[in-house]
């Protein structure tokens, strides 16, 4: 029984399991805040949801220092791959300490600031790992490994979240559980992981000075930045945005627009374990297409998921169901996305440029992030029509990247 179990796994380097381990504790941490800080912000602190858009999407200036930061220590041989992880970890502890006591805009957004930063420094480096540690027949299913840990980290975390907001009702004690995860977070790190890459030291003065011009003029690697934009743009949808439109838009029959909190932390429960469970099924299955090909796959996913977010907000009393498909269906957009990418990303990379290539593409996070949020605020701020209308528009912008993706395909062919 235990050895069919185990061959569902993949076999991978054992840095790889450490680093979904201390993945999963600091995405539980993560979860504890990433649906409730927009209703927190907007309906406690008192702040518009246009200004909380702009206070999340503005820590993404600061993401994108911290990505490109996080490429030039990962590839530095004085800083390199786990240095700069344990930078992260303590960036993001202090981010969520200034985010427990925020009562007003500017703290929201000096929080804000460092959560940014922190991240920045975090994709680089530990997708660099990865990448140094795996082959490339490996690379999809150990980056789905990782988005496996932060998926379940997430769910669990949404799930304590909501328990610690329903019995304790303090939104404050969540930012204090995320910074705990990130210190354990740290711990592991430290203790359990080496560096990963051998530098060389004209290598790595090269890359420093030149690799950014390398990268930049890759055109298969620019083209795929753009079309990354689209992804994560969406994902920052999802998190920033539609907690708050279901909790206040849907008629969903009763005397108040809007699903309960309850039940939208089961929705988002249900989101995070979909895209856990399906992760690795998700990836050995993408694995028979080229990349461009499952990225496409994941399009398609994301067009019908925010077509049915348009559905929920214009039927009369909204049925429950059409929710928990649409959050199924964006959690299947999501998890054939994110290893399809990275693993793009480290195919196309030379070894001793991993950093900044990766660099480059946690830079789409940055600015998916950057727009998603006070984008998603001003939706919400306007007029029922055009707030019901976002939805639609957001679907349709996904041809765009079909589109796109029909071109880089034939561009990696060649």
């Amino acid at each position: 029984m235990w050895k069919k179990i185990k061959r569902q796994f993949p076999a991978l380097n054992r840095t790889t399991w450490i680093l979904a381990f201390g993945r999963l504790l600091s995405s539980i941490g993560t979860g504890f805040v990433l649906f409730y800080a927009s209703i927190f912000f907007v309906n406690q602190v008192g702040l518009s949801a246009t200004l909380v858009g702009i206070g999340v999407g503005s820590g993404q200036v600061a993401g994108v220092l911290g990505r490109f930061f996080g490429g030039v220590f990962t590839d530095s041989k004085s800083w390199g791959r786990r240095r700069t992880l344990l930078l992260s970890a303590a960036v993001s502890v202090l981010a969520d300490i200034v985010l427990g006591l925020t009562y007003n805009f500017p703290t929201l957004l000096v929080g804000n600031l460092l959560m940014g930063f922190g991240v920045g420094l975090y994709w680089p480096a530990t997708e660099a790992v990865i990448a140094d540690i795996t082959g490339p027949e490996d690379r999809n299913e150990a980056f789905a490994v990782t988005r496996v840990a932060d998926s379940l980290g997430l769910g669990v975390g949404v799930i304590l979240g909501g328990l610690i907001i329903s019995t304790a009702g303090n939104y404050r004690l969540l930012f204090a559980a995320d910074g705990l995860s990130f210190v354990v977070f740290f711990a592991v790190i430290y203790f359990a992981v080496a560096e990963s890459y051998n530098f060389d030291d004209e290598t790595t003065q090269r890359n420093l000075f030149q690799g950014w011009g390398i990268a930049l003029r890759d055109r298969a690697f620019v083209i795929f930045l753009g079309i990354n934009i689209l992804f994560t743009t969406y994902i920052a949808k999802v998190q920033s945005t539609l907690p708050l439109y279901l909790r206040n838009y849907p008629q969903t029959g009763g005397e108040e627009l809007g699903f309960s909190p309850e039940i939208i932390s089961a929705l988002f429960t249900w989101h995070i374990t979909l895209a856990a469970i399906m992760q690795l099924p998700m990836a050995r299955f993408l694995n028979r297409f080229r990349r461009a090909q499952a990225l496409t796959f994941s399009f398609s996913l994301w067009l019908i998921g925010f077509g049915l977010v348009w559905v929920t907000g214009v039927t009369p009393n909204a049925p429950l169901i059409i929710a928990i498909i649409t959050l199924g269906i964006l959690g299947l957009g999501m998890n054939s996305y994110t290893p399809a990418a990275s693993s793009l990303v480290a195919d196309i990379a030379p070894a001793s440029m991993r950093g900044i290539y990766l660099s480059l593409n946690s830079q789409c996070w940055a600015v998916g992030f950057l727009i998603g949020p006070p984008l998603g605020g001003w939706a919400l701020d306007q007029s029922r029509l055009i707030t019901d209308s976002y939805w639609l528009v957001v679907a349709l912008t996904t041809l765009i990247g079909i589109l796109l993706l029909r071109y880089l395909n034939q561009l990696l062919k060649q």
